[in-house]
């Protein structure tokens, strides 16, 4: 048996920056920053993931083992983004049908799962968002291994500290600090009202290349360096 380690849940993150980011796409955030962006790897089972956000509840689970992950599910909140650490292990899949349904009656926001889940037909019918590496017909079971709930955990290559902000969608996982999540989701919404005008515009017949002025400066750039040129 293995440290079993149980830390109070975090707070909630406050309902309007909840609201805010679920306004947003995780690709928003990637022109602003680099880091808290989870490995490509861990994606939505569902290709048409709509935007997700909610607190991270962080558990960390022995490869073969999922009796904290029952515990857990008997703990969580409406809203929350249960992240799971599976500690290296990609053969063991911790989530399936029934697992799904008890986290869709918790009222959870999501699952992030750094390793695989089983059963999807039965996940998407749940309608509970997982983000995952893949499918698995190897599953845990309730050994009594252990595990962490409410601790550091990492997900993806991102630490994840219980009451982070996490956002998920058909493009990924970012974690954010929940101090900076509220000024993130503003400068997005902003930002997607321009990109929004920009689409207009290019049905309506421009180029995008003269819409983000890419022409004018490489044109430029063209016409310098053709000035620079030495003569024969």
């Amino acid at each position: 048996m293995t440290e079993l380690r149980i830390a109070p849940l975090p707070q909630p993150a406050p309902a309007d920056v909840i609201a805010a980011l679920q306004q947003i796409e995780t690709a928003s955030i990637g022109h602003l920053r680099h880091t808290g962006f989870m490995d490509g790897g861990i994606q939505a089972i569902d290709p048409r993931q709509k935007a997700r956000a909610g607190v991270a509840v962080t558990l960390a689970l022995p490869a073969m083992c999922s009796t904290l992950l029952h515990y857990a599910l008997s703990h969580l909140r409406p809203g929350d983004m249960l992240v799971i650490d599976r500690l290296g292990d990609r053969r063991h899949a911790c989530l399936g049908g029934a697992v799904a349904r008890a986290a869709r009656m918790a009222g959870i926001a999501g699952v992030i799962i750094d390793g695989p889940c089983t059963d999807v037909a039965e996940i998407l019918a749940e309608g509970v968002p997982v983000w995952c590496r893949g499918v698995s017909s190897v599953t845990t079971r309730q050994l009594d291994l252990g595990g962490t709930f409410n601790r550091p955990v990492a997900c993806g290559g991102v630490p994840v500290l219980p009451g982070d902000v996490v956002l998920g969608d058909a493009s990924g996982v970012v974690v954010l600090p929940v101090d900076e999540a509220a000024g993130i989701a503003s400068t997005c919404i902003a930002r997607e009202a321009r990109v929004a005008r920009t689409m207009e515009r290019l049905l309506a017949g421009e180029k995008l290349g003269d819409i983000t002025r890419a022409v004018d400066r490489i044109t430029a750039r063209l016409q310098q360096a053709d000035k620079e040129e030495p003569k024969a």
